[in-house]
């Protein structure tokens, strides 16, 4: 994948040995009786410390098992080249809708799938960047960027209703049908209640140890959250009930594709949108000219150690203090 290989670091450690203490010169027998007694009950500690660890290690190891899957492109639609897409949403009969940012330029849209005509907008106002976008009771919610202000659509792009919540910032949106998953641009993977939109939870997504800073648009599918990392040609698979990474999907021939030829105004990757009918994955980015169907699939050679963290993980970004 045209990455840097990286070798491997093993590391061995070893506890000193502790130095053995001179033994007295006599021993009462009643000492002698406690020591044995004393001596047995430290063995069975060590046994239980042992078996009890052993099994919280199998844990661990089963809690940390992460996939790594690439894509391969089915289909490839027109994108508009001028949407600064934020947030991606398939809604049916090969229709998706989209949310745009950029200040004077941010909307939410209507587009046909197959020709990525725009079929209706609406303009946001020019204060307003829009960020993530999903799908709830035919209902469609959009959150905004720097601010905590969001707004409610109905399906022929008219505002119902505007909400306040509570992430830091507003970035990725997605649901299961009953709560909503948010996203700021840090670590944190939000569950928000779809009638208060106060945060339920707030979950800090780790890997290997290492916080997953600048989660972007969002999409729940088949029981997982999937992020964008922002900067990145990365896509994180996240477990909604504890906030671990599952796997990650590396997508960086997509943007390499298009700068080849010659595309060489387009953004980062970002938007992602599953139709839960036909099991169908597509994904695009800003500014980008094509939209993608992609078939996900293991990784077949084994992953480097150490080729996520250069690849998918990045500092967090701050855009203001």
């Amino acid at each position: 994948m045209g990455t840097k290989s990286l070798k491997k670091r093993l590391r061995e450690s070893q506890n000193p040995p502790m130095a053995a203490a001179a033994p007295p010169r006599r021993k009462p027998r009643s000492y002698a009786t406690a020591s044995v007694l004393l001596s047995a009950s430290l063995v069975v500690s060590v046994i239980l410390v042992l078996v009890l660890s052993s099994s919280k290690l199998h844990a661990f190891h089963r809690a940390v098992l992460v996939s790594y899957d690439t894509a391969t492109v089915v289909n490839v639609f027109p994108h508009d080249p001028r949407a600064f897409t934020q947030g991606l949403v398939y809604y049916r009969n090969d229709t998706l809708f989209e949310s745009t940012g950029l200040y004077g330029q941010s909307s939410v849209r209507k587009v046909a799938l197959r020709t990525g005509k725009v079929e209706d907008v609406l303009k946001m106002d020019n204060s307003l960047f829009g960020e993530g976008l999903t799908l709830l009771n035919d209902r469609l919610i959009q959150v905004t960027w720097l601010q905590n202000a969001g707004f409610i659509y109905d399906k022929n792009l008219s505002k119902v209703w505007e909400f306040n919540h509570d992430m830091k910032d507003g970035w990725g949106l997605a649901t299961d049908g009953k709560v909503l998953f948010g996203s700021d641009g840090s670590s944190r993977l939000y569950q928000i209640d779809p009638q208060t939109f106060k945060a339920i939870s707030k979950q800090v997504v780790y890997y290997k140890g290492h916080q997953v800073h600048n989660l972007n648009e969002l999409e729940y599918i088949n029981g997982e959250v999937w992020a964008n990392v922002f900067m990145t040609d990365c896509i994180v698979r996240i477990s909604p009930n504890d906030g671990s990474v599952i796997g990650w999907i590396l997508l960086p021939n997509l943007r390499k594709e298009l700068i080849e030829a010659g595309n060489n105004g387009i953004d980062v990757l970002n938007g992602i949108a599953w139709d839960a009918e036909q099991k169908r994955i597509f994904v695009t980015g800003k500014l980008w000219p094509k939209l993608y169907e992609i078939k996900v699939s293991p990784i077949k050679q084994p992953i480097e150690e150490g080729i996520i963290e250069e690849l998918c993980l990045r500092k967090p970004f701050k855009f203001h203090d």
